[in-house]
């Protein structure tokens, strides 16, 4: 699961701009439950340009030697939202068991009321 959360936010962080991979690592070790190391996000790079949904460039880098950058490609634009969509239907869904959604105010509700807590 973890993994396809790495590729979704990977996607969207290209979204706007093209980036290198160590700079990938370390926007999101920005964010401390989605940091993981080069050895996780370069083979997932590598898979994504290899699916078609990434392309890649070189540019020369002021501090050493050039770097290659990712760019989504019109295929990563499309799985893109359709990552986007699906996410937002699993969050939904997992809100709804876990979460302040209608399900869960119904069980609190049942609960108080000493009905057990499955409605």
């Amino acid at each position: 699961m973890r993994r396809g959360l790495l590729e979704l936010c990977i996607l969207a962080l290209l979204e706007h701009r093209p980036s290198y991979g160590y700079e990938i690592v370390t926007r999101l070790a920005g964010v401390p439950t989605l940091a993981v190391g080069e050895g996780t996000i370069y083979p997932l790079l590598r898979r994504l340009k290899s699916l078609g949904r990434l392309t890649t460039y070189w540019q020369q880098s002021e501090a050493g030697p050039p770097r290659q950058y990712y760019r989504l490609s019109a295929a990563g634009n499309e799985y893109l939202a359709a990552l986007r969509a699906e996410w937002s239907q699993l969050a939904a869904s997992v809100e709804e068991i876990v979460g302040t959604g209608p399900a869960r105010r119904r069980t609190a509700h049942a609960a108080r009321v000493g009905k057990g807590s499955w409605p």
